[in-house]
């Protein structure tokens, strides 16, 4: 797998494995139809990790010699971990669009990891913002430890369900450490939860009001804790939220705009083309071709 600026792009046709909160990356997968060559499991994190986890994907793809897959997702403002067969990357959040191209045979096991846990492993987040570091440089000998559990159960089959479970618990042993998250930790993963569950907030004003929070500290805590601001959040559940609508139902831009709350479509329009770049029109293209029944 080439990443080319985001870790989770893999992580689209879907296979739904145990109880997994709703998935903005389902919402917002940007897949050209019919160049669907893989499959993705995920799975839900052990109940006392869910303040450090927020879920497993594991793709595994089969690209025919000579060919590439782009994947393109507009991803969690979040962190992620993801281990391959010859890499295993630290990967900050991506502020926009989010590409992977998937060539050969090849699997990954991704930890999209809780708002306050990218901190906690790398220190402020901004700094890793659209890149990625080799797992070591934040985990050090963890990393290798964990690494050689999860190719070692993971090479022989991929698709292998106990294979996954393994590979799970090595990675939620490398990272049980960091319990208990901190106060401020605790706080950003509510902060987010509350953006991302609740459509009504559309102001920075409303999440301070909600948390009794100013706005400088607000700032403070989600560069800190992100690399990302309060208006950035919100924008990011807008345009998921978007992507759904188009890919799920007819209607003008300005319905669109009004149901994910924007004040007009000019404005949405222009968000959504800087951030996946191109024109809800042509998502809206793209979606209604895209073949469902690798959506199992």
């Amino acid at each position: 797998m080439k990443p080319d600026n985001g870790a989770d792009a893999a992580d689209e046709a879907g296979v739904v494995v145990g109880t997994v909160r709703r998935d903005p990356l389902e919402l917002a997968r940007l897949t050209t139809p019919r160049e669907v060559h893989h499959r993705t499991y995920r799975h839900a994190p052990s109940a006392d990790l869910t303040t450090l986890l927020r879920r497993f994907w594991i793709p595994v793809w089969s690209v025919p010699a000579g060919k590439e897959t782009p994947r393109k997702v507009l991803q969690d403002p979040v962190c992620q971990v993801v281990i391959g067969g010859d890499y295993a990357r630290f990967y900050g959040v991506a502020p926009e669009l989010s590409t992977t191209t998937l060539t050969g045979d090849g699997w990954a096991v991704g930890l999209t990891l809780a708002p306050a846990t990218g901190y906690l492993i790398a220190g402020p987040t901004g700094a890793w913002n659209d890149r990625y570091v080799d797992l070591e440089d934040v985990l050090g000998d963890d990393a290798r430890a964990l690494t050689d559990r999860v190719r070692e159960a993971m090479a022989p089959d991929p698709h292998d369900r106990a294979a996954h479970r393994i590979a799970m618990s090595a990675c939620e042993d490398a990272v049980r450490r960091f319990l208990p998250v901190d106060a401020e930790g605790e706080l950003t993963n509510a902060v987010v939860a509350a953006v991302e569950e609740d459509p009504e907030i559309l102001q920075v004003a409303q999440i301070c009001e909600r948390f009794d929070l100013g706005e400088r500290a607000l700032q403070r805590l989600l560069r800190r804790r992100l690399g990302l601001t309060p208006k950035c959040i919100i924008q990011r559940r807008r345009l998921q939220e978007a992507a759904e609508r188009l890919g799920e139902e007819a209607g003008t831009h300005a319905e669109l705009a009004a149901a994910v709350g924007y004040a007009d479509q000019s404005h949405m329009i222009r968000d959504f083309i800087h951030v996946t770049g191109m024109t809800p029109k042509q998502f809206r293209a793209l979606q209604s071709d895209v073949p469902h029944s690798h959506n199992r």
